[in-house]
């Protein structure tokens, strides 16, 4: 049974520091619905109602795009290992370009990556935790360096070029904002 919550406890903190991968869940009006398994040191939970994450750059950017047009977000973990839990966590989030002032001392909570295309500041108003019994029991057996020697090899300028071509828009057509210099 699905039991909900106004905002993170310790236990569940825990759980969530616990876990090799969090999903995160977007959509803009209209069009696709966006679910991206994210990994690596990515993830802080800075209090009870606040989460920060690191978006390193790769194929697509939806979650900027779809937070510009329609600011909600579901990051969810699951259990593979342990005693099954699903944990869901539902918000608003504040998206942080390197360009921006407040970019720079929340990225510094994370490792150096060469690839940082954005912070999400999640705000969450609801927790939400279910059974996980159908959840797979899955072995970690430790994080994949390609992303991190990807973004070494293209360097800044690679990596801005990259934006430039593949990250200034979703699948549907909408605007990531990752050059522009619109509010966040």
């Amino acid at each position: 049974m699905a039991t909900q919550h106004d905002a993170l406890n310790e236990t569940l903190t825990r759980f969530i520091e616990a876990q090799h991968v969090f999903f995160c869940g977007t959509a803009g009006p209209e069009g696709r619905v966006n679910i991206s398994p994210k990994g690596m040191d990515s993830l802080r939970v800075l209090g009870p109602n606040r989460i920060v994450w690191r978006n390193l750059t790769g194929s697509g950017n939806e979650t900027a795009g779809h937070l510009a047009q329609i600011n909600r977000m579901t990051l969810m973990w699951c259990s593979f290992d342990r005693k099954p839990m699903i944990l869901r966590a539902y918000g608003s989030a504040r998206t942080l370009h390197p360009r921006d002032a407040a970019f720079a001392n929340l990225n510094a909570a994370f490792p150096h990556s060469h690839g940082a295309r954005q912070l999400y500041d999640m705000t969450i108003d609801m927790v939400q935790t279910s059974c996980g019994y159908a959840v797979p029991f899955m072995n970690y057996t430790g994080e994949r360096d390609v992303l991190d020697t990807w973004a070494r090899d293209k360097g800044p300028e690679g990596i801005a070029d990259y934006w430039a071509t593949r990250n200034q828009s979703t699948i549907d057509g909408a605007s990531t904002f990752i050059l522009d210099k619109k509010a966040t």
